[in-house]
């Protein structure tokens, strides 16, 4: 009995002994090592803001050499390099593109890029010489009077003339708002609302028939026939009264009928390198003209999840580009300030629904904003509240006033950047800017 104790203890002071021994060299080896025959290294860095810098995102390839000293693991063990999954990153060629032309652009270019502004027939391409603009919003001013010759001179004009491809807007929902169509000479019929196509065709909801496919393609085919390449449109509203302001532009009174519907006219548009623009976030609900006065919005948070948010969502996943935010003051996200101001509401866009493309906001004459702040300081607010391009008919006042917070600091340029980059990104997705 006492022979076998005293073995065990023997046993045991070794192992003590044999482990002190290697212990420090085990604690120094580096097991961070991969050895194979032919093994490659990704340096990847994914920043916060998922923009492309040096250093971001597959920036180099480096080859590593075998040693003897290099520990051999397992294939379980072989590192995995992440895969960028956000569809508002382009390819490693394209995002240096984008990277390159903004580190090409002088500041008044890059406050250019934010500035989707309203034409309606009162200026032509000179004014980029003055005012380097991202985009011009077409109105019934620019067709009145024009044979389609003469229309597509006009807009060619101004992509000749801008050193960076225009994106060229108009509203051409169907229905009551319709910019071209209404002219017999530019198309050959005017466009149905979409609500009134649908149930011409249909007296039950048994999914989105294949006559707002083809309305769609339709009015993308007729708008690049004239050089415009962005459609605000689809309508994302849900509108249940027939009294409401938006009943007549909104698709349906049912969430999930809209839902279809604003994926199908996304997924056509895309299909059709047509740009569209997701309106008017985060819905409007039974509201008022925002148009004309201030409106406030006193529906819970709750109601927005569940009906107006969706559609929304849905235009996002099926890879829309472009939101565009009302001026509606949503009283269960910000008390003080209109959607479009408010960067409590655009914080709900880029982190609920981690939207990565532009944000864009209504036009900033309109009353909802107008009538609680002057000219320059909506747009600086705009800005700074996470707009990516403001629409603007006084783009004039509204250009310098950003401008002036840029070289004053008021507006960081690290901040324009990000929203310069967004906007080349879109034009490169449509089309408009070729990679080389």
């Amino acid at each position: 009995m006492l022979n076998r104790k005293w073995l065990m203890c023997i046993m045991l002071f070794l192992v003590v002994l044999v482990f002190g021994i290697l212990a420090p060299e085990l604690k120094d080896r580096d097991y961070t090592h991969i050895d194979r025959e032919e093994t490659t290294e990704y340096k990847v860095e994914q920043t916060s803001e998922n923009t492309f810098e040096p250093g971001t995102q597959v920036t180099e390839i480096v080859d590593i050499e075998p040693t003897e000293e290099v520990e051999v693991l397992t294939t379980e063990a072989v590192m995995e390099v992440p895969v960028n999954t956000n569809p508002y990153i382009l390819s490693d060629q394209e995002e240096l593109m984008v990277y390159r032309l903004v580190e090409g652009m002088t500041i008044e270019e890059k406050v250019g890029q934010l500035f989707f502004i309203k034409d309606d027939g009162r200026f032509d391409y000179n004014i980029l010489q003055d005012y380097p603009v991202g985009g011009i919003i077409m109105f019934k001013g620019d067709f009145v009077g024009k044979s389609k010759d003469e229309l597509k001179k006009y807009i060619s004009d101004f992509q000749e003339n801008s050193d960076i491809p225009l994106l060229i807007g108009i509203d051409e929902e169907g229905g009551t708002v319709v910019r071209l169509s209404c002219y017999s000479e530019l198309a050959d019929y005017q466009f149905q609302s979409p609500r009134a196509l649908y149930y011409s065709h249909h007296t039950t909801y048994d999914g989105i028939h294949t006559c707002l496919k083809e309305d769609a393609e339709a009015k993308s085919e007729l708008l690049k026939s004239y050089g415009i390449n962005v459609n605000f449109a689809p309508v994302c509203d849900v509108a249940t009264d027939p009294n409401d302001f938006m009943y007549k532009r909104a698709f349906g009174d049912d969430v999930d009928e809209t839902c279809e519907y604003v994926e199908q006219m996304v997924s056509t548009m895309n299909d059709c390198d047509m740009g569209s623009v997701l309106k008017h976030f985060p819905g409007y609900g039974n509201n008022g003209d925002t148009h004309r006065a201030v409106v406030r919005d006193t529906r819970d948070y709750q109601e927005f999840v569940k009906v107006d948010f969706k559609p929304f969502e849905a235009g996002i996943e099926s890879g829309a580009w472009c939101i565009l935010v009302n001026h509606i003051i949503v009283e269960a996200f910000d008390k003080d300030m209109p959607a479009s101001l408010s960067e409590e509401v655009h914080n709900i866009l880029r982190e609920r629904f981690e939207f990565g493309g532009v944000i864009i906001t209504d036009d900033l004459m309109m009353g909802g904003v107008a009538d609680m702040k002057d000219k320059g300081e909506a747009a600086v607010c705009a800005i700074k509240a996470g707009n990516d391009m403001i629409l603007s008919t006084d783009y004039d006042v509204q250009y310098n006033a950003v401008l002036e917070a840029v070289q004053s600091g008021e507006i960081a340029e690290g901040r324009l950047d990000q929203s310069v980059r967004r906007v080349l990104r879109w034009k490169i997705f449509l089309g408009i800017i070729e990679v080389e």
